[in-house]
């Protein structure tokens, strides 16, 4: 099996693991990563790595992400989204006092580099623990506020639903970013409570949802995307020579002034590809020379 990057549509109400396992079996290899989890509830895109193309899947976790979602205004729940428990309904009052025009008003100061605590039930560490084992265990947890930045949080469409109110939003955002978060300080913020019903990955970095193909559909071999044509989308690329390729494949250094769109300043991360386009390494402008920080063998080889 060639190293390369896979696009898949998760369906809903599996992990990301488990689409995993599924490639696993389907590209005969054990050697499978992903870039970024989803929960069971979501669906969309995940960007899976095989073979030696998972050291890739590093550069790729980092990307900007773009979803579209479903929040639920009138009750918070113990995990902010339909998973958890309810917790006590806003009044009848709060919640027909959330018009659009306020709604919209009080996305306003969600939008932009914000100040998040992310979800007691995400998988951040806590002192070597994940923080929903922890609440599972029965444990308080208090995580800290984070800066991320929400690009784009657009009211699309709301409507009354089962004495809620739900609105949908596509959601543009950095990576660490939790959309449950959003729903949840949304809610707070209109006095309503709220929580995530329906998440859907759309992008993740140049990679689309709807380049992906569904786990049914999947035909590994057809659907592989070449390391180097993975890489471009998330990195500057560097054309080396022929000999450079080699020193570099044996993890010297070479002069980046010898080398095609190596002209970035120190310290830039760029994707090396030889003369036959093929992806030799992830090297780092040190001075007046690339340095190799993750190396990739030869495209057919499964180390």
């Amino acid at each position: 099996m060639n190293s390369g990057i896979l696009l898949v549509d998760k369906p809903h109400g599996i992990t990301s693991h488990d689409v995993v396992a599924r490639t696993r079996r389907l590209a005969g290899t054990r050697k499978v990563g992903h870039a970024g989890t989803l929960d069971p509830m979501a669906t969309g895109l995940l960007v899976l790595g095989v073979e030696s193309a998972t050291r890739l899947l590093t550069y790729l976790v980092g990307l900007d992400k773009e979803y579209l979602a479903t929040i639920r205004l009138g009750w918070n729940t113990t995990t902010d989204d339909a998973e958890g428990e309810a917790l006590a309904a806003a009044p009848a009052e709060r919640l027909s006092a959330a018009s659009e025009d306020a709604i919209r008003e009080r996305m306003i100061p969600l939008t932009g580099v914000i100040e998040q605590v992310p979800s007691a039930v995400s998988a951040i560490k806590v002192d070597g623990k994940r923080a929903y084992q922890r609440v599972r265990d029965g444990e308080s947890v208090q995580l800290a506020a984070r800066t991320v930045t929400v690009s784009a949080f657009e009211l699309l469409a709301m409507r009354e639903a089962d004495g809620a109110v739900d609105l949908d939003v596509r959601v543009a955002c950095s990576s660490g970013t939790y959309v449950r978060a959003l729903a949840r300080d949304l809610g707070a913020a209109l006095g309503t409570g709220g929580h995530l019903t329906a998440l859907r990955r759309t992008r993740i970095g140049a990679f689309h949802v709807d380049e992906a193909a569904t786990l049914d559909e999947l035909d590994v071999a057809a659907a592989i995307m070449r390391p180097a044509d993975a890489a471009r989308r998330a990195l500057p690329v560097v054309r080396l020579t022929a000999q450079h390729a080699v020193d570099l494949g044996h993890g010297k250094r070479v002069e980046a002034s010898d080398a095609e769109g190596a002209d970035a300043e120190a310290g830039a991360v760029l994707a090396a590809v030889d003369p036959d386009d093929r992806l030799i390494a992830i090297v780092e402008r040190r001075g007046g020379t690339l340095k190799v920080v993750t190396g990739f063998p030869s495209e057919g080889a499964g180390a």
